[in-house]
């Protein structure tokens, strides 16, 4: 009866792993369906609008074959851009990121121990980093500082504004799991 008990824990946690892995596939669907459409603009629609662009003549002041050929640039330039993004996602196993600590798409409650400010953060992808509304990645300063981090802990990060300690607070993990340790303020 116990291993009942036990497997009964693991049930929400494999929902929770199973509505991230759906939410992370839907993502990666809505990028193919770009990507599908940016390649056939790409490979199709465009060379056609710079050959009929060519066909009025002079190129040095033909309007239709500049705003042709930019748009060639910035949609090859946004086809890569997505590629990495599947990449990304294509790496991201949910089942290798830890439940206890922090690590991608945790959000997390920090103390700044210099001006007892509490503050935010949630993990993203670097192409959804959104600092000023507390989006980072992983990679940043200070997702590098907090990264691994438990509930509890303190992280150090140098930032351009100079070097800034946190109290982590509160973890909430991608799978769920929250992991709080309330931080005693100072006298």
């Amino acid at each position: 009866m116990g291993m009942n008990n036990e497997g009964a824990h693991d049930i929400p946690r494999l929902k929770k792993e199973s509505i991230m892995a759906n939410e992370i596939e839907l993502k990666r669907q809505s990028i193919r369906g770009e990507l599908d459409k940016l390649n056939y603009e790409y490979k199709v629609e465009i060379p056609k609008r710079i050959a009929e662009a060519r066909a009025y003549g002079d190129l040095k002041e033909n309007a239709e074959y500049h705003a042709a050929r930019e748009r060639q640039g910035f949609v090859k330039a946004r086809i890569a851009q997505l590629n990495a993004q599947l990449a990304q996602l294509k790496d991201l196993n949910i089942g290798e990121i830890a439940d206890d600590r922090i690590g991608f798409g945790a959000t997390v409650s920090v103390v700044d121990l210099d001006s007892d400010d509490r503050i935010e953060f949630v993990f993203v992808a670097p192409n959804e980093v959104d600092p000023s509304s507390g989006r980072i990645s992983l990679s940043s300063p200070i997702g590098n500082a907090l990264h691994n981090k438990k509930a509890g802990e303190i992280a150090e990060a140098v930032i351009p504004a100079g070097k800034r300690r946190y109290f982590i607070e509160k973890i909430v993990t991608i799978h769920g799991n929250i992991i709080e340790e309330k931080y005693q303020e100072r006298a």
